[in-house]
């Protein structure tokens, strides 16, 4: 339906940013441990330096945006960001093409206000905005699921699914392994859906699952509206795997910032990033788009958001996707389709595994909805360009050369367990959630411990950590090498699309955590 003409919406003008070379250049030296910059991060404050929009920018945004009647406009530190209050009426007529609809749906019934015709800015602005936020997308839904119960005979020994103890287990933690409580080191996730924790559904997962190790068991921060309603299973997911993997870690929350119909969630979180000088080391995110489903201006614009956390020694974690290689049709013609952002070169992507044995702690294989693939938008970082070359010419069954951008950056990075997982969501444990969102938490957390092995020693935390993973050519990781993802089902690859091997491959990446190897290698400067 056609929203009423008066209805108030917020817009978020992406500003043009400068010298995004530059900006690139630093962070390869930052994160590049052979580089004698390695390590020496930016401030936030340095960041805005760099690529702060030119005056003429910020100038004629800010006289058409009043010309037009904007209210209560906001920018953050960087200055890059402009989030501003229009009627529809005002929105329709600064924006050109744009025409503003109410959606309601989603499990909660959410109301939004969006346009599904393309805008277009003035010709004077298209040179100073890469893009307007708030028009298009719309709330994200979830892909975990849960799965049906392993059928198995006999129980000696064996475990009933995924709990803190199981993966301190199979990834060699100790009781040791737990933050010292002495340093300002912190760990946060953050949540776009229509979703929210409850602590004391943490306090509860922690008192069945989290007495063999000390632990937090409230978070210490949350940013954002945390809801009224129920738990949501991804939300209560990722704040007990975080907590429990980086046990006795600070741990901030960025809730669903705002139920306004015209936020986009995703696009808040990058604003906040922009506006805060002092935040978490890790930061783990659940979350993915069709990279097709977005613009290339939008896509791209994010990605330099990713290079600025990156320049900052900020080490970004997002799930790799629960569709393996994925799946659809171009002009008649199949191929994969990847995800982003997990196929931003600027963020580590994790993947997701299975146990050999569903039962007992054994060795990984490839969980088959593990996302994996071949960015269509971003070309190959050359920090990757010797692992991917040798996964394309040793593996024995590659899917045919048409489905896949082959010098595209690919991905995942690394894996974790993602099947079976115990969860308490509104006081009741619940069995067999499977999803790249467990495996993105636990991934996550691990990091956080050896951050402040590295903090206590005197190091600057991992940062952004893909040159340094692919230089070490996986050490510290176990190397899964069974196992293929799902694709198209089609007759030419039959639902099968990458299988993994020795080595990186794009369905695990360079495998999951040995914990103590890992931190053996990842300590010292």
């Amino acid at each position: 339906m056609t929203a009423d003409l008066q209805k108030e919406l917020s817009l978020t003008f992406a500003l043009r940013q400068q010298n995004l070379e530059r900006l690139s250049k630093l962070v390869q030296a930052v994160s590049d441990p052979s580089s004698p910059r390695y390590g020496k991060y930016l401030t936030l404050e340095d960041v805005a330096e760099l690529i702060r929009p030119l005056p003429l920018t910020l100038s004629t945004v800010q006289k058409w945006l009043l010309a037009a009647g904007a209210r209560n406009c906001h920018s953050v530190t960087t200055q890059d960001f402009l989030t501003c209050w229009l009627s529809v009426r005002q929105a329709e007529l600064l924006l050109s093409g744009a025409e503003f609809h109410r959606y309601v749906g989603g499990p909660t019934e959410t109301h939004v206000v969006r346009s599904p015709r393309p805008y277009q800015l003035p010709k004077a602005l298209a040179s100073h905005v890469d893009f307007v936020g708030g028009l298009h997308r719309f709330p994200p839904t979830s892909s975990l699921r849960q799965r049906p119960e392993p059928q198995v005979a006999g129980t000696v020994g064996l475990h009933l699914g995924v709990t803190p103890s199981v993966i301190r287990e199979r990834y060699n933690l100790t009781a040791q392994d737990v933050g010292s409580g002495t340093t300002n080191n912190s760990q946060a996730c953050a949540q776009f859906l229509e979703q929210y924790f409850r602590d004391s559904d943490l306090a509860e997962f922690m008192r069945l699952f989290g007495g063999n190790f000390a632990h937090q068991a409230s978070v210490a921060r949350v940013i954002g509206q945390q809801g009224r309603g129920l738990a949501g299973i991804e939300a209560s997911l990722d704040v007990q795997y975080l907590m429990s993997a980086g046990a006795n870690i600070s741990t901030w929350v960025y809730s669903n910032p705002g139920r306004h119909e015209s936020q986009e969630p995703f696009l808040q979180w990058l604003l906040l990033l922009s506006n805060e000088s002092a935040l978490p080391h890790v930061h783990t995110v659940s979350y993915g788009d069709d990279e097709d489903s977005l613009s290339s201006a939008y896509i791209q614009r994010v990605n330099t958001e990713f290079m600025k956390a990156a320049a900052r020694g900020l080490t970004l974690l997002f799930a790799s996707g629960d569709s393996g290689a994925g799946c659809w049709s171009v002009s008649g013609r199949h191929q994969f389709r990847p995800s982003f952002p997990a196929s931003s070169p600027y963020v580590t992507t994790v993947g997701g595994t299975s146990f050999q044995n569903p039962f007992r702690v054994t060795n990984e294989v490839v969980d088959y909805i593990s996302g994996g693939g071949f960015s269509n938008v971003f070309p190959q970082p050359s920090y990757q360009e010797d692992a991917v070359a040798h996964f394309l010419s040793s593996s024995p069954n590659l899917p045919p050369s048409s489905y896949f951008n082959a010098s595209g950056r690919a991905y995942p990075d690394v894996a974790a367990l993602s099947d079976g997982y115990w969860v308490v969501r509104n006081n009741v444990p619940i069995p067999w959630v499977s999803g790249t969102s467990a495996s993105t938490p636990v991934f996550g957390g691990l990091l956080s411990l050896i951050n402040e092995h590295r903090i206590l020693s005197g190091h600057p935390p991992l940062g952004f950590l893909n040159p340094r993973l692919y230089q070490q050519r996986g050490a510290g990781l176990f190397d899964v090498t069974r196992g293929c993802h799902e694709s198209c089902l089609n007759e030419e690859v039959q639902g099968q699309g990458f299988c993994s091997g020795p080595g990186w491959d794009p369905v695990t990446g360079w495998g999951t955590p040995n914990f103590p190897a890992l931190l053996k290698t990842l300590i010292n400067p």
